[in-house]
């Protein structure tokens, strides 16, 4: 069972991703609207666990076992990479000519990468400590479920079948216990808090080029920014909740 809990704990928390996409459902009068509330939502979202949570104690662990001038360089070159392979994954991106369509998958793509570490790091807060292992639980369920707003409703507003929405979502999720099953399996014995580090760093500068060279494009398109306004206050107010908690 000591194995067994951390997994099962992982696993709540990458399914959550799925009730984001429940939003598809909803019977939206002014569709214009809401795809502008729910991408400037995930762009906020983005941004702010990019910004306030991974890059700060990803960069404080760097700088602490690299020095402050190698660490620095270190953790630019590797944010770097995550902005500039947004471009490189765009362009392997077929879409009909669809920038909805691209979203939906560049969003898919950059949290796959972010919930492999999530998984690992729940599977191994969770055997160090069951408390600590619950609570990163709920934090993560919590960002989680505008995660999949994120791919969801990108991906159906471009013409995506609500099934293949749905399954992709759902995929996504399953790649935070598919982290865990990783730990337990394979690297319990080699992941460190480097290696985490590097990852999350890469991630977050992959989560801020698609928040800054596309969702934001993409939001200006329609004109709406009262929705902006809205969509980025909420992102706020739940960013704020999730500390809390």
């Amino acid at each position: 069972m000591t194995n067994i809990f951390p997994l099962i704990l992982s696993f709540i928390a990458g399914i959550s991703t799925v009730i984001g996409s429940l939003f598809i459902f909803l019977k939206i009068k002014k569709v214009g609207e809401f795809i502008v509330f729910s991408l400037s939502f995930s762009l906020g979202i983005m941004t702010l666990i990019s910004l306030f949570d991974l890059i700060p104690s990803s960069y404080l662990i760097i700088i602490n076992n690299y020095g402050f001038i190698y660490g620095i360089v270190i953790f630019i070159l590797i944010f770097l990479l995550g902005y500039q392979s947004v471009k490189l994954i765009n362009d392997k991106i077929k879409s009909d000519g669809s920038s909805l369509y691209r979203i939906g998958i560049l969003s898919m793509i950059s949290l796959v990468l972010h919930n492999i570490p999530e998984g690992i790091a729940v599977f191994i807060g969770t055997l160090t400590n069951t408390s600590i292992g619950i609570k990163l639980c709920i934090a993560i369920m919590l960002h989680n479920i505008p995660e999949g707003i994120a791919i969801s409703i990108p991906l159906y507003y471009s013409g995506v079948g609500k099934k293949k929405v749905i399954l992709r979502t759902l995929l996504s999720g399953l790649t935070e216990p598919f982290g865990a099953l990783l730990a337990y399996l394979i690297f319990r014995n080699f992941i460190n808090e480097i290696f985490l580090s590097m990852i999350l760093v890469f991630v977050s500068g992959l989560m801020i080029s698609l928040s800054l060279n596309d969702i934001l494009k993409e939001i200006m398109k329609y004109k709406k920014f009262k929705y902006m306004v809205y969509g980025i206050i909420s992102s706020v107010i739940l960013f704020i909740l999730t500390i809390i908690i």
